[in-house]
Parts: structure tokens; sequence; C-alpha cells
């Protein structure tokens, strides 16, 4: 893994053993402050969170981990029910890095597919969730049962990638930058240019590796199977979030076109539901990362 050195100044950077995986994680901010665990999404990694991390550091102890199957951290081949990337079993992972590193209670923010491990970790785990913030997403189970025509072609990807192996990983290997660079300049987001090169130089090198290629292939797999399980059985036991939620979502996204998300989210949550549309596409922290540190700082109420 190359270093830049001026690259996340503040931080360390260490893998960590935790749960049968092995996590890369960034940690930095001040040591004294509440702890924030800090989650991507598809197809990223924690370099994301870069300059909201940099505006949050003083007032907030953060943990930027890449998830299971991401960036650096480890990619175990998928299983037959795609149970090693279901939400539940990330989101265990992440519990037990932040037990690992002495936080037993912390807020949350995470975007895209780190969301949908958040929401889940809200769920199995509420006595470690002190406070929620979900970036463009609605709950999985309400896209799925909503889906349309419209939808399917601005998400073509949730159809594409779960697809038996190894057929998608194949398409996608023959030309993984093509790929990769068409998602990150879509869904409402205009081109590459709110990207720091940094960024998406880390993006680049990880998606290169095929393991990153299967393993998001098992992540949406798991979205599409396994996970919708967890949640209807939430559901039927009338599992709600307990802690209370920030909803931000892109005015040019797919949710903002195909979904209503604060009726959604206050459904499935019991705690105060707050939130609004940004004047950005879906990748919100890195197009507006000002706004996006600044909604945070105020919701985490720091």
């Amino acid at each position: 893994m190359a270093q830049d050195p001026r690259w996340f100044d503040g931080f360390d950077a260490a893998f960590h053993e935790v749960d049968g995986i092995r996590l890369f994680a960034r940690v930095g901010g001040r040591a004294d402050a509440p702890p924030m665990l800090m989650l991507h999404g598809f197809p990223q990694t924690h370099a994301m969170w870069h300059r909201v991390a940099q505006r949050l550091a003083p007032h907030f102890r953060l943990v930027l981990p890449d998830l299971r199957g991401y960036g650096d951290s480890g990619k175990p081949p998928g299983d037959p029910d795609h149970a090693r990337y279901s939400k539940r079993r990330v989101a265990a992972d992440l519990t037990a890095l932040m037990h690992a590193l002495g936080h037993e209670r912390f807020f949350v923010a995470a975007h895209d597919r780190g969301a949908r491990v958040a929401h889940r970790l809200a769920l199995d785990h509420p006595q470690r969730v002190a406070r929620l913030a979900v970036i463009d997403i609605a709950p999985t189970l309400d896209m799925y049962a909503a889906t349309n025509m419209d939808f399917a072609r601005a998400y073509y990807h949730w159809f594409f990638l779960i697809q038996p192996a190894p057929l998608p990983e194949r398409l996608i290997g023959g030309d993984p930058l093509f790929y990769l660079h068409k998602n990150l300049g879509g869904w409402g987001s205009q081109g590459l240019g709110h990207i720091e090169p940094q960024a998406l130089a880390d993006y680049e090198r990880c998606f290169r590796m095929p393991e990153t290629i299967h393993a998001a292939c098992e992540d949406y797999r798991a979205s599409a199977g396994i996970d919708l399980e967890h949640d209807r059985a939430s559901r039927a036991a009338g599992e709600k979030i307990a802690c209370d939620l920030l909803v931000l979502w892109g005015e040019r996204g797919v949710v903002q076109r195909q979904f209503d998300p604060m009726t959604l989210w206050r459904a499935q949550c019991a705690g105060t539901v707050s939130g609004r549309a940004m004047p950005a596409g879906h990748f919100i922290p890195e197009e507006l990362p000002e706004e996006t540190a600044r909604a945070l700082r105020e919701f985490f109420g720091r």
C-alpha cells in the first residue's frame, strides 16, 4: 500500500485483526473528543472522507475504515448465501474494530453502501450507536420493493452486479477503470472533478484488484438476498433505529428522483429524524465537503 506522507496528516494508518477479518483504518482527530465511525460506499474507500475529515478532526475522534472487501481491508471469497458480505457481518466487523480501539458507544456517519451497513449496525447493536447520519440512500428493502423501469435504468448496477459469478467480475475486469470512472461520474454527479487526485488514485489502485471486484459483487448479491431476509425479519419483529437520525441526499441523485427519503426513514426510526436535500449528485461528501462537515457537526452537537 503506497503512502503519501502529506495525505491524511494527523491520522494514523494501521491494520487491525478483528473478528476474523483484517481491516485497514485511519484514526485521527482529538483523542478526548466523542468518537465517530465514518463509512464509505461503492466503488470507493475511506479516502472519500478526506476533506470532510479534515474539517471534523478538531471536534471528534475519527475512525475511517475500509469496509470488508474494499480498499486495503480483507477480501474473503464469497460463499453460497453471500453471508460473508451481508450487512450484518460487516456491521459486526466494525463493532469489533471500535471495541478494539476502546470505543463502546459512538456516532456513525455513512454514505452509500456504508450507510446500509450503518443501518444494520444500528438495528443489531443499538447500544453502540449514539447517533446516526446516512447519506444518499433510502432503506434497501423499500428501494427493492419500489423497483420500476426508471429505477432499474438509473441503478442498473444493482441488477448487474448480483448476477452469478463470474459473469459481472469477468466483464468489469476487462476494463475496470472504465467501469470505475463511469460510476464515479454518474448518479447525478457530473464528471470526476469533485474527486481529489489522491482519492481517485486510491480508488483506481484498489479497483484494479480482481478480489475487490468480486467482493463488490458479493456486497450487492448479499443486498439482494440475505440482507433482505434480515431486513424483513427486523421489520416483522418491530425493530427500529433507536437513536436520532440525520438523512442527507442529493438534489440531482436517484434517491431524490425516485423516493421520499424522509417518510421512509421516519417509518424505520424510533428517534427524531431530520434531514434535507443537498445541491449535489450522489457523492455528496466529495462534491460538498464543507457543507457535509457543517451538517454533521450540527447534528452531532459539535
